[in-house]
């Protein structure tokens, strides 16, 4: 894959948001004296920081990586196009569910936009220019799933041991067990809306390619 000037940016971009983000979390927990450790816990408690963490490994393989496995393995069409599909979730998920809960300001709303608006959107433009189409199959988004599925069953246990949930939408302390799983699995199934969109894009521009190709 050539390497594009934008891919270092959006990835400078990416790592910028996600250490805003420990920094101000860091910040309060030693302001109010709290375990630092605890802290950068809660801060990989949140799907958000994980996928972002996800889309910015990507794109620093993409813009600056040395060849190797690993490199590969993230630019290969089906890992970059599952964090395309949980990055757009995570935007999908924010604006829908979570925005109108709080109005961030200062630093905060810079590493809000960041992870929330900016990082998704360079993300789904990465993966329209740059991942190779037409090699994604329907078990692609099937295991895919696997990755929310478990981050739920997850931050459930996490919530019940320690009683914080890190989305008010599967908090069990005030929902319950039953509407709290019904929620997730409501997340669950927006996820693999997407991978199917996903899925759709990916065959339709590999089919377009294809005839590219095969035009004298």
């Amino acid at each position: 894959m050539p390497r594009r000037p934008w891919l270092t940016l959006a990835a400078v971009l990416g790592w910028g948001g996600l250490a805003v983000q420990l920094y101000l979390v860091l910040l309060m927990r030693w302001q109010e004296q709290a375990s630092l450790i605890g802290g950068l816990v809660n801060v990989f408690s949140y799907f958000t920081v994980l996928s972002n963490t996800l889309a910015a490994t990507v794109l620093s393989y993409a813009a600056f990586g040395r060849e190797g496995r690993a490199r590969r393995w993230f630019l290969s069409a089906p890992v970059s196009s599952a964090v395309a599909t949980s990055i757009v979730l995570v935007a999908l998920a924010y604006s829908l569910l979570l925005r109108h809960l709080w109005h961030p300001e200062g630093w905060q709303r810079l590493a809000d936009e960041l992870l929330h608006d900016v990082m998704p959107l360079l993300f789904v433009l990465y993966w329209w220019r740059c991942v190779p189409k037409g090699n994604l199959r329907v078990w692609h988004v099937l295991a895919w799933a696997l990755y929310p599925a478990g981050y739920f069953a997850f931050a459930l246990w996490r919530g019940h041991v320690i009683g914080v949930y890190p989305y008010p939408f599967i908090d069990v302390a005030a929902l319950g067990y039953g509407q709290a799983t019904l929620n997730a699995m409501g997340v669950l199934a927006g996820f693999w809306a997407i991978g199917l969109l996903v899925l759709g894009l990916d065959r339709w521009q590999g089919r377009r390619q294809a005839l590219a190709q095969a035009r004298p």
